[in-house]
């Protein structure tokens, strides 16, 4: 064995660069994919989290840090922790391509509720505004609500002009919000159409709805000065009856009540209109006046 010992000492300073020189090779090759899972996970970063701040992320993808060793061990050869750095990149490029495919979804299902409450509005506006809506699919051949203005057949719907509400049916919208017990909106609607129509022969009957709205949305300071209001400027309007007696109703519901302005209410109701008063009024007086403690 002696005699091959000069052969291998010979050989062996040949053999030593070759094995560096191909791990140099593997290493640079393995180090290009680092680089490049590294910049598309930056440009991920920056499309999930615009103008991200560090709080939250990283603003570079640092290298794991190097396990602590214990002594006898060698340490991980540089392949070893390039392989670490390619593993772990690629498993946070595939999480965070999920999540954005998960956003997308989200955000489809945003727009297409979206577009269901715009249509949703635009049907409840032009109804409320008296114009027929627009036909859903396979609705044809459906009735306009009553009061509606409709288009002739043959005039496309785009280029229809929509009629202007008269004042009567301005005060059947109204009051149509009142009977569905939409108050806020049958407020705004009433107080619109007496400011439009002062004088009008609905007038009365706007006015002392306006009152009962109040009322009902338990203001009955400003549903008193309302109803007061219609009686003293119509007195021989429609509901100046009425307006009376839930003037007196409204004092009731004062807090503390005001139960002898009330009676004077109920008074005025009796000297004014008492040969005019229906049975269905007169009871109802008879039951205020009681809970009011009238003499």
């Amino acid at each position: 064995m002696m005699k091959f010992k000069p052969l291998l000492l010979l050989t062996l300073p040949l053999l030593l660069p070759a094995v560096p020189a191909a791990a140099q090779q593997t290493a640079q090759q393995v180090e290009g994919r680092v680089k490049k899972l590294e910049s598309e996970m930056r440009a991920v970063q920056r499309k999930v989290f615009p103008g991200g701040s560090k709080e939250y992320f990283e603003a570079e993808i640092q290298a794991p840090a190097a396990p602590v060793t214990a002594p006898g061990v060698p340490a991980s050869n540089p392949l070893s922790d390039l392989s670490r750095r390619v593993d772990s990149l690629e498993s946070q490029l595939t999480t965070m391509t999920g999540q954005i495919e998960e956003n997308s979804f989200k955000v489809r299902q945003l727009e297409a509720a979206l577009e269901k409450f715009k249509t949703d509005a635009e049907f409840r506006l032009t109804t409320l505004e008296g114009g027929a809506p627009p036909p859903a699919a396979g609705t044809a051949g459906v009735f306009p609500p009553p009061g509606a203005p409709t288009a002739p057949a043959t005039t496309p719907p785009q280029q229809a002009a929509a009629a202007p509400l008269t004042p009567e049916q301005e005060y059947n919208a109204a009051y149509g919000l009142v009977t569905a017990k939409n108050y806020p909106a049958a407020e705004k609607a009433l107080s619109a159409f007496i400011a439009k129509n002062p004088k009008h022969a609905r007038a009365s009957n706007a006015q002392y709805w306006l009152g009962r709205t109040y009322f009902a949305q338990n203001q009955p300071v400003q549903a008193a000065r309302t109803l007061l209001e219609n009686y003293q400027k119509r007195p021989e309007g429609e509901r100046a009856p009425e307006s009376l007696l839930w003037l007196g109703k409204s004092l009731m519901a004062f807090s503390p009540p005001s139960p002898q302005k009330a009676c004077e209410a109920f008074d005025q109701l009796e000297e004014s209109y008492g040969k005019k008063l229906s049975q269905s009024l007169r009871t109802q007086l008879v039951d205020a006046r009681s809970a009011a403690r009238c003499g």
